[in-house]
């Protein structure tokens, strides 16, 4: 198993992290046919698969923001303004398992793995195993 940490630099942002997890796949898969688990271990951050094509980031943060109504009286105990992070962060999803053949991801010809973070900047860590 590896983990990544990565260092965030805004509030919202998308990082793509495609080629570190392809070539931890490529160094460390144990076969050549197998599946790969990503997790960040976090509430506020979430990892899926995206088109990266310029703006793409943008357009997809955008529209997570839009997603949840702004007239919700959030109860979170520390931060109330904090909780629509978490709620994203869980529809999206913490954790990607990526199938992989001859130690390279079958990812589709437009798709990287994203890091999609949602209350930063912050220092995010993901755990890697295949």
């Amino acid at each position: 198993m590896k983990t990544l940490n990565i260092r965030t630099q805004q509030k919202d942002q998308i990082i793509n992290i495609t080629d570190v997890v392809a070539e931890y796949v490529h160094r460390a898969a144990k076969s050549d046919i197998g599946l790969c688990t990503l997790f960040v271990a976090h509430t506020t951050a979430a990892l899926t698969t995206a088109d990266l094509d310029p703006g793409t980031d943008l357009d997809f943060l955008e529209a997570l923001r839009r997603i949840l109504p702004e007239d919700i009286h959030y109860r979170h105990p520390h931060d109330p303004s904090h909780t629509p992070d978490h709620i994203l962060s869980s529809i999206i999803g913490p954790s990607l398992v990526i199938p992989y053949s001859n130690k390279r991801l079958l990812l589709g010809v437009w798709q990287s793995i994203v890091l999609v973070e949602l209350d930063g900047p912050r220092q995010r860590n993901i755990h890697i195993s295949c």
